[in-house]
């Protein structure tokens, strides 16, 4: 039975937290270190829990201590959930604090807003520039990697009649949309290359390397880094590296990349970049950010000409209007509680997670998984697509068979150049089993013919 009083919820917050870890009591509080160790979880309100001592979860296949990090994720039972690639739910410690923050921000309404919210803000800014290893100048909170996107691609003033700009067909949808309403503004042309499939590093180099060459005016190209349909990881960097000495700039879709693997933005090497913080880190909906490498700010006009920032500050770059205070404050959170886990960690817990389905129906007759077993091009999410069913109808149908049959929730992608396929996407709160449970269900269906 779900909590009916707040009273409740952090009542049972607590009894959860004796599963868990500890977090900051304060919000700007500097984070625990990555060590992948967890204490028990004390929500700042809630009682404290009994101490259950502390584990390792630097064995990704130690069902066991997973199972205490799962247990602090509160999760529908009408469904084994394989979809958490549309957003990240909170742990409960998170939710907990975000909680607290809206009380506080409804309770001290504008006093607190005007006078009280600039300096958190300030130090969610600084704290988010620090775990993707910017500079507090190169960042700005937005509301999700798709505004950041749609700023960094509309707002790039590079482009002119008779210039090229580039996508690929594994890129998000809207992020295409937005270069192909920036080619007609300008007169530019859109220039769209097929991601190879099967995909490996030296055929995705391949690929991008052959389209700059046929399109020598190519301004600005965009990449995504870990893309929303099969998850494939592109090389970001070495695409960089042939794309910067032909004067071309690189804008990154980074939605599904921090939170998912260990990264920085040294390691994207990207003008421009769009990343969320509601999908693998954990922090409520509507929380992402905008990053512009510094000596690069000239390349994006203004926001609507907004002139409430310097022209020098990237805050000019994007207006979005009055803040979700509460889900700004609760970032760091969400954060503290990703690092108290260990990034690595996790990374190794998903793509652990993600292997076992894999490698059960990789050689399944008639089932084609996506996404290789290239530690360097995977995470946790993985797509695959049955012979001969490339359609939207037909991955839909999957889809809904895995719901419906089998209890099992995964999604359909299209725009795919070689046709439509069902999504994979395992979490913290999944386990083994809900793997095996993934994997009988597919062997089962593709058997069907």
């Amino acid at each position: 039975m779900m909590p009916t009083t707040r009273r409740d919820f952090l009542r049972d917050s607590a009894l959860l937290g004796a599963a868990g870890m500890a977090l900051p009591s304060d919000l700007l509080a500097a984070s625990p270190g990555a060590s992948g160790t967890l204490a028990s979880v004390v929500p700042a309100t809630a009682v404290p829990a009994p101490a259950v001592g502390s584990f390792s979860l630097s064995d990704p296949a130690d069902e066991s201590a997973w199972a205490k990090v799962a247990a602090m994720y509160r999760v529908t039972d009408k469904v084994t959930n394989m979809e958490a690639g549309y957003w990240g739910l909170m742990a409960q410690p998170v939710l907990a604090r975000y909680h607290e923050h809206i009380d506080r921000m409804n309770r001290d309404n504008s006093y607190f807003a005007r006078r009280e919210y600039p300096a958190l803000f300030r130090g969610v800014r600084e704290k988010v520039a620090a775990f993707v290893g910017a500079k507090p100048s190169e960042i700005a909170l937005s509301r999700g990697a798709t505004e950041a996107l749609q700023a960094l691609i509309g707002q790039y003033n590079r482009v002119k009649a008779g210039d090229t700009i580039m996508y690929a067909d594994l890129d998000y949808n809207a992020m295409q949309w937005a270069m192909n309403g920036l080619a007609q503004r300008t007169g530019a042309t859109v220039a769209r290359l097929d991601i190879p499939e099967p995909a490996s590093r030296e055929n995705i180099l391949a690929a991008y390397d052959a389209a700059l060459r046929a399109n020598p005016r190519t301004k600005l190209l965009l990449l995504t880094h870990c893309n929303n349909k099969t998850g494939l990881l592109l090389p970001v960097k070495d695409i960089v590296a042939l794309a910067r000495p032909r004067g071309v700039d690189v804008v990154v879709d980074a939605a599904h990349s921090f939170g998912q693997v260990p990264l920085t933005v040294q390691d994207l090497d990207a003008e421009f970049i769009g990343l969320n913080l509601h999908k693998w880190i954990g922090a409520p909906v509507g929380a992402g950010a905008m990053y512009i490498r510094e000596g690069h700010l000239d390349k994006i006009d203004r926001a609507h000409a907004d002139e409430s920032a310097p022209l020098t500050s990237i805050d000019s770059r994007l207006h979005t209007g009055t803040t979700n205070f509460a889900t700004v404050m609760t970032i760091p959170d969400a954060i503290a509680f990703q690092e108290s886990i260990g990034l690595a960690n996790k990374a190794a817990r998903v793509r652990y997670l993600r292997d076992r389905w894999v490698k059960a129906v990789r050689n399944v007759p008639g089932v084609d998984v996506l996404t290789p077993d290239d530690p360097h091009l995977t995470g946790a999410i993985t797509a695959f697509r049955l012979h001969g069913r490339g359609t939207r109808e037909a991955n839909s149908g999957i889809a809904r068979t895995l719901h419906d049959e089998f209890g099992v929730f995964t999604f359909q992608r299209t725009g795919l150049a070689k046709g439509d396929c069902v999504r994979v996407t395992p979490t913290l709160y999944n386990s083994a089993a809900d793997a095996d449970k993934l994997a009988a269900a597919i062997t089962t269906i593709a058997g069907r013919g």
